[in-house]
């Protein structure tokens, strides 16, 4: 009997992102395999000692900088580097798009009116820094410096309840409303605690952002926390296939893996529209609740209770684009949440939102986008929604 190729993964289960990773590790395994796992917790420089007489074929490992990295490993052992920081070179990396993370979040802030903008940081952590540095960037572009609220991660856990004070200052000094991207879930629900503190209302005050979409953390805070969800489990499939193509003795170069980022997913902690006009608001929500089907820009004009002409000449005051405009934003929306978070085919998402034929969907979605419906999905999932 044939034996199974053995395979290190060391990539901790704790984090929603990481579960997606070994998700995405073992659909390739049972598609292309099967692997035979090694999969305990514990810091690389810890266990990888102690399996030097395992007779890895390949492996998968977390790894923050490149510090023992070239010791610990064997240099005939393939390898993929699972980083949250910068690239670690002479490996394959799996890192994030952090640019297109932050840029995600300032746009949908920007679509919700927002004027005010602030990050909440760990200053120790590069990822954390990187996300800073792409989000002031963005937010350049259109003329607005953010705040920045940044404290070492190990702050936190040996002076909690004075933290908690300090975040919860800086939140009531803040210019009101502001959105505040926090550099991940878990630093989002800091923030929704510190508001709690600072007796500031979540969204109306204070809307919160985080980032990975970690499901356990963002539905069990009050507000539920919206959050920049990312493909792991996409890129935990990728980093597989790298590796079996290192271990078959393809030939290079091996590209890294990037975590693709799939956008917002909306909950109570960010709905809300920020302008100042309450008639642009009130067409806002109205196109909001009804992106599901067919409407015109009389008909917003209408639920405003204001002459058409007045209407768009408001949209293009406060926010650069048309009434038309924003519908069609709206209602692409819609059907780019339901290819990337549903099984629904085409065809059932053309019924659902309206569309009187496939045809009709598929040509606005390209036109829209440049790419059709299904190449949209498998450029976001791959094959994962078919596995």
């Amino acid at each position: 009997m044939k034996e199974l190729p053995r395979i290190i993964v060391l990539v901790p289960a704790l984090a929603s992102y990481c579960r997606g990773l070994l998700r995405g590790i073992a659909r390739y395994s049972r598609l292309h395999g099967p692997w035979s796992f090694f999969n305990e917790r514990g810091e690389p420089d810890e266990v990888l000692p102690l399996l030097k007489n395992w007779n890895a074929n390949g492996i998968i490992t977390y790894f923050d900088t490149s510090e023992n990295l070239h010791k610990l490993l064997p240099p005939d052992l393939p390898a993929v580097i699972v980083t949250t920081n910068a690239e670690i070179p002479g490996y394959p990396n799996v890192i994030g798009d952090w640019k297109n993370e932050s840029c995600t979040a300032v746009e949908y802030f920007l679509n919700a009116g927002f004027r005010n903008f602030a990050y909440c940081s760990f200053s120790n952590l590069e990822w954390s820094q990187i996300r800073a540095k792409y989000f002031a960037e963005r937010l350049k572009a259109e003329g607005i410096e953010p705040a920045l609220y940044e404290k070492p991660f190990l702050f936190l856990h040996k002076h909690w309840k004075r933290e908690q004070e300090e975040l919860a200052d800086w939140l009531v000094s803040l210019p009101k409303p502001v959105a505040v991207m926090a550099c991940n879930d878990e630093r989002g629900k800091h923030v929704l605690e510190a508001c709690k503190i600072a007796e500031l209302v979540v969204p109306e005050q204070v809307a919160v952002l985080g980032v990975d979409n970690d499901e356990t953390i963002c539905e069990l805070t009050q507000p539920p926390l919206s959050s920049i969800s990312v493909n792991a489990e996409k890129a935990g499939y990728e980093a597989a296939e790298v590796l079996d193509r290192m271990m078959q003795g393809r030939p290079g170069p091996y590209e890294n893996v990037v975590v693709q980022t799939l956008g917002v997913k909306a909950r109570q902690s960010t709905d809300i529209f920020m302008i100042e006009d309450e008639t642009v608001a009130r067409a806002l929500s109205y196109i909001r609740m009804n992106s599901k089907r067919f409407i015109q820009v009389d008909e917003v004009a209408e639920a405003a209770a204001i002459h058409r002409r007045g209407l768009e000449r408001r949209f293009k005051k406060h926010l650069g684009r048309s009434v038309h405009e924003e519908i069609r934003r709206a209602r692409l929306e819609e059907i780019k949440k339901l290819l990337l978070e549903t099984n629904l085919l085409v065809s059932q998402i053309a019924l659902r939102l309206n569309f009187s034929e496939v045809p009709h969907l598929t040509r606005f979605f390209t036109r829209e986008t440049g790419t059709s419906p299904n190449e949209f999905r498998k450029q976001h999932l791959g094959n994962l929604k078919s596995l």
